[in-house]
């Protein structure tokens, strides 16, 4: 069984500590590192290769959005989940808009940190569920923009259909099973989907989705 290749990233030792003891016994994760500081974390990229990177946002040199930056610009595939106190919207966007592929607050139980780590390494994007909710209806209540589908660039009625299921956390296959067509199919809209709307990942897509009300609260 390939393991999941963990860096930890908080400058708090015993928070550290308490995550490695709950995840040393996860047989599919391994944590290959810690590092207390976003240099030190954005150091051991290349020399540790993570699969997933769990960042803390309050860092005593940069911050966690910044180290999820640099990270991203030197090892686009690794995932980054951001694991903070935070739950406001400008640090949610921001973490998205730096590359970060899952957001969980600090409250979380333990087994929502764990599926988050799990579905991040599969490339895919996983938000807080409360959290998500509370930030998309806070969005869509004050924003004044259209939300229809003349507003989304020049995407069929089934790239919609497909932008729809992926923004609200739907892989592949679940996709190509609801809609009835294949996963190659699927794949292939997908592609479609982020070339006309100069996406480049899926943090990017769901932030997307977000702004333009195709996320329903």
């Amino acid at each position: 069984m390939m393991k999941i290749r963990l860096l930890l990233v908080d400058d708090h030792a015993v928070v550290r500590t308490g995550l490695r003891m709950m995840l040393e016994g996860e047989q599919d994760i391994e944590i290959v590192g810690e590092a207390e500081s976003a240099s030190e974390a954005i150091n051991q990229i290349s020399l540790l290769k993570p699969d997933v990177v769990l960042m803390d946002i309050g860092l005593p040199d940069l911050s966690g959005i910044d180290a999820t930056r640099e990270i991203k610009k030197l090892a686009p595939d690794i995932a980054v989940v951001a694991l903070t106190i935070h739950e406001d919207e400008e640090y949610f966007f921001k973490m998205l808009d730096a590359g970060a592929s899952g957001y969980v607050p600090k409250r979380a139980a333990p087994d929502e940190l764990i599926t988050a780590i799990r579905v991040t390494a599969q490339g895919e994007v996983y938000l807080y569920p409360s959290l998500a909710k509370l930030l998309v209806s806070d969005y869509l209540s004050q924003s004044q923009q259209p939300r229809n589908r003349a507003t989304l660039d020049g995407l069929t009625p089934r790239e919609y259909e497909v932008l729809t299921l992926l923004a609200d956390g739907a892989s592949n296959l679940e996709i190509a099973e609801q809609l009835n067509i294949s996963p190659k199919t699927v794949a292939r809209h997908r592609e479609n989907i982020m070339g006309k709307l100069n996406l480049h990942s899926r943090a990017e897509l769901v932030k997307y989705a977000i702004r333009k009300g195709i996320i329903q609260a």
